[in-house]
């Protein structure tokens, strides 16, 4: 296969309705996405990041730059025939977190360009010990008023989920409120999450404590920056109550990784392909996890398209072992997607298989392109 040039879009997805988080304010996402052009257009394989400034320092500017300069190392498979050469390019990147959603957004179109003129799924291209046919995914609920909370959750209960993530902040009453909506809504009858994205301090985190009992919450996702005198005070009372504390933003690299395990606080990771900088990297993560007793989650970015969602579906079917499985909410969240196929999941977080070579899913490019607002929003990396 020859790849004659890579087209990089910076694009902005709609959402049906706001979607916030402790540090976000959600009405769209800004995406990139990176398509691969091989044999005279005959194949077109395609890549996702989503950039989250306050994690890795990356913007859609700045990842964009990342992929267009990585593009001219020595090392890039211009000419692709074998996954090895995807995987050798990858390990010639930088090993920091500052570039992974670049490497994510590389790597994907490459393997989706590979998949694609071989025709077979990229899932073809990992390890099979874990695999499995069909997973479940949760639901996340954002920070928002309690009314709409409710209705979030009866949406949620109509689907079938019972895995619920629910998002907070530094509002103790509007924490509580989504607590007391979720419970009011399932009763006993779900595993429930919550996820402050390293919002709180130490006394609020104690604040939560009895809410944290009341509600039966079973894990703590990132309460607070793992660096915060308290966290470790923190975690230790959270395992004294049986709750489990997972890493989240502080764990973007192996050696983020193999510091918290190190610490001895985490109990669970949650490995997402665009922030932990493809699947290479987010392998060797995992299987690091793994041998090292702790658990860990299959997460999502907010307002990932279909690409990147087709992208995590593989890694979730191939870890069987995860904890949780977050991501393919398609339709349930983006007011307009890049893909013609919306991957979302079935009743009850249902999920297989996508059919279909790469990642199994068809772009449009005409959407790329109107979805760019304007000339500035794409860059062409031609073949040297």
């Amino acid at each position: 296969m020859r790849i004659e040039k890579l087209n990089i879009y910076k694009i902005s997805l709609p959402f049906t309705g706001d979607f916030s988080i402790s540090r976000l304010t959600g009405a769209s996402s800004n995406i990139i996405v990176v398509e691969a052009i091989a044999d005279q257009g005959e194949i077109k394989g395609y890549g996702e990041a989503v950039p989250v400034e306050f994690i890795t320092g990356e913007t859609q500017e700045s990842t964009a730059r990342s992929v267009g300069f990585f593009a001219q190392k020595r090392s890039f498979p211009w000419e692709l025939d074998d996954v090895s050469q995807i995987w050798d390019f990858v390990d010639t990147l930088p090993r920091g977190k500052e570039h992974n959603a670049a490497i994510c957004a590389s790597e994907m179109a490459l393997l989706d360009a590979l998949g694609k003129g071989q025709r077979r799924s990229i899932i073809h291209y990992f390890p099979h010990k874990f695999f499995t046919a069909k997973i479940y995914y949760g639901a996340t609920i954002p920070l928002s008023n309690k009314q709409r909370t409710i209705e979030l959750c009866k949406f949620a209960g109509n689907l079938g989920l019972t895995n619920l993530r629910i998002k907070m902040g530094k509002d103790f009453e509007q924490n509580r409120d989504a607590m007391e909506a979720v419970r009011s809504v399932f009763g006993d009858e779900c595993d429930i999450r919550v996820d402050p994205n390293g919002a709180w301090d130490r006394d609020l985190a104690f604040k939560h404590m009895p809410m944290i009992r009341k509600y039966k919450v079973k894990v703590v996702e990132q309460p607070m920056i793992s660096a915060n005198p308290a966290f470790g005070e923190f975690a230790e009372a959270l395992s004294s109550k049986g709750v489990s504390l997972m890493a989240c933003e502080s764990a973007p690299t192996l050696n983020h990784v193999k510091d918290i395990i190190k610490q001895g606080f985490y109990d669970i990771i949650n490995i997402k392909l665009s922030r932990c900088g493809g699947f290479r990297r987010s392998f060797g993560i995992i299987d690091h996890v793994r041998k090292n007793g702790l658990s860990f989650q299959i997460g999502c970015q907010i307002g990932e398209s279909g690409i990147l969602s087709a992208a995590g579906r593989v890694l979730c079917l191939l870890c069987r072992d995860a904890r949780y499985y977050d991501g393919s909410y398609g339709s349930f969240l983006l007011k307009k997607n890049v893909t013609l196929e919306d991957v979302s999941f079935g009743p009850c977080g249902e999920a297989g298989p996508l059919d279909g070579p790469g990642l199994g899913v068809e772009v449009s490019s005409d959407k790329l392109k109107r979805l760019c607002s304007d000339d500035s929003s794409s860059i062409i990396v031609s073949r040297p």
